[in-house]
């Protein structure tokens, strides 16, 4: 029903797409040992990424591209802008020597002209529309027009008011641009490109915007934020910036005009004052957002309307300035090693090396003991995780910590669900990792060991809590002793935070 849904809206909406929604992948180059271009098509090619963004038209990485099959974004560098936007001739050689050279071996299918023009490089707004057509008239003359699209990424902070999204307008200032270039991107069928960062959204909201609604985790119903003009539920902070961009458009008269989400993610590393970036969160958020792009739930204003995405990136980039977030938005490192392993198990065919099975949920390091503590009274308790093995005399007693104790409850409720996102949260005192806790004879669920039954993957835990002995300092007997009260507060503990 929900599919037909979905379907039906998909008629009816004035905004349509020409393809399925496709996840891609930005491919930077600020690492103090970039891969040569054949290792990075290799990565992509394992990984069966079939859609790629350049920040610019680098010859080698074209050539390496050539007969893969990969769907390509070139890019105009903010620095040939000028050149490109004041001289026909000079947008004309430009694309002969960048894409003519290329295809068809290379399928290049977009030129991304510029970046973030209006908010980075104000100075060269008046050109930006004239580089677009010039650009666009050097396809047409090569007679690619019609397979390979123009268009320019913004930053989504040239909308203001974005919530609620129907009240979104475009700044006022940049009207002299923004006009003529949806009328470009209208005439030419090209898309709106858009950067999308709920992290940074989260970041300066002071805490009004809940991590969970930037992350794309479930919410409850009265959780949701709720456009009190269209009474449209909004349950992630991407979907909302999406339609705000819809509605900016049609507030200038635009309403057919595609959206591309060119860059996008969540770092999984930052400095003290960056609490928010972490594996784990940058996990849940790429995981989230691939399921709902590949599923094309579409945004509440258009459901069922493809918005293709590019992740930002493929690479941490170890050369980038800044804080140290800026050096970890990457899914691989430079050796191609997954920085997490995501959450994409029927998800489709992108991120192949999709090995969720070998994950394990473990206590963060320097967490607080006494949620530490919060937590496995829970898992023990409620959660119904089998901590029979956490008593002294027992396989996982040793290290006789509350780290060592809590990461083995973790990790067992975490399997016994099945993996599923959100199972390693526990209040964020628990993270996910790829190295195996196991120790001694203590073997974790996730390795497979005599601790854990896996069928398809899947760790089965005993469906009731074992009778345990209160002799261990983290005893996970959270007992008769404890009140009714007690329970009722951890079971809301759980509904509200895992």
């Amino acid at each position: 029903m929900g599919l037909l849904l979905f379907l039906l809206f998909t008629m009816l909406s004035i905004v349509t797409a020409d393809e399925e929604a496709f996840i891609g992948v930005n491919v930077g180059t600020d690492l103090s040992d970039m891969p040569n271009p054949t290792q990075v098509v290799a990565l992509l090619k394992a990984q069966q990424i079939r859609h790629v963004r350049l920040y610019d038209a680098d010859r080698a990485m074209l050539l390496a591209l050539a007969n893969s099959g990969i769907r390509v974004t070139v890019s105009v560098p903010n620095n040939e802008l000028l050149g490109v936007g004041q001289s026909n001739a000079t947008a004309a050689n430009w694309v002969t020597r960048n894409v003519v050279a290329h295809v068809p071996a290379t399928n290049i299918t977009a030129i991304a002209v510029g970046s973030e023009i209006l908010t980075t490089l104000p100075n060269a707004a008046p050109i930006l529309v004239s580089a677009l057509k010039f650009i666009h008239s050097a396809l047409v003359a090569s007679n690619l027009d019609n397979q390979i699209k123009v268009s320019t990424p913004h930053s989504s902070s040239i909308i203001l008011d974005s919530f609620p999204p129907s009240q979104a307008f475009f700044n006022r200032s940049w009207d002299l641009v923004m006009v003529p270039m949806l009328k470009f991107l209208q005439s030419t069928g090209s898309p709106l490109m858009l950067n999308v960062y709920p992290y940074y959204d989260y970041m300066q909201s002071n805490d009004v915007i809940p991590l969970d609604y930037a992350l794309f985790r479930t919410l409850p119903p009265n959780k949701e934020a709720v456009d009190s003009n269209t009474l449209l539920h909004y349950t992630n902070v991407f979907d909302a910036l999406i339609d705000a961009t819809y509605f900016a458009m049609a507030y200038l008269n635009f309403t057919n005009i595609p959206i591309v989400v060119t860059e996008t993610g969540w770092p999984s590393k930052g400095d003290a004052n960056e609490p928010a970036a972490t594996m784990d969160n940058a996990n849940t958020y790429n995981s989230n957002l691939i399921r709902h792009i590949l599923n094309s739930t579409g945004t509440p204003k258009h459901p069922g309307i493809a918005v293709s995405t590019f992740i930002y990136e493929l690479y941490n980039e170890d050369s980038k300035d800044g804080p140290v977030s800026e050096k970890n938005w990457g899914l691989f490192d430079a050796n191609g090693v997954p920085t997490y392993i995501m959450h994409l198990t029927g998800s489709g065919v992108i991120l192949a090396n999709d090995t969720t099975n070998q994950t394990f949920c473990t206590a963060k390091d320097g967490a607080d003991p006494k949620m530490l503590q919060a937590a496995i009274d829970w898992a023990c308790g409620p959660g119904k995780v089998d901590c029979s093995p956490l008593l002294q005399g027992q396989p996982c007693y040793d290290p006789d910590n509350v780290e060592a104790h809590a990461s083995y409850a973790f990790d067992t409720y975490y399997h016994q669900t099945g993996m599923a996102l959100g199972t390693c949260n526990f209040n964020g005192v628990a993270m996910i990792t790829t190295t195996d806790p196991s120790h001694g004879s203590c073997s974790f669920s996730g390795s497979g060991g005599k601790n854990g039954t896996f069928i398809n993957g899947t760790s089965l835990a005993p469906s009731t809590n074992s009778s345990l002995s209160a002799s261990s300092p983290h005893s996970c007997d959270i007992g008769v002793t404890r009140s009714a009260v007690v329970i009722s507060l951890l079971l809301l503990w759980i509904a509200v935070f895992l």
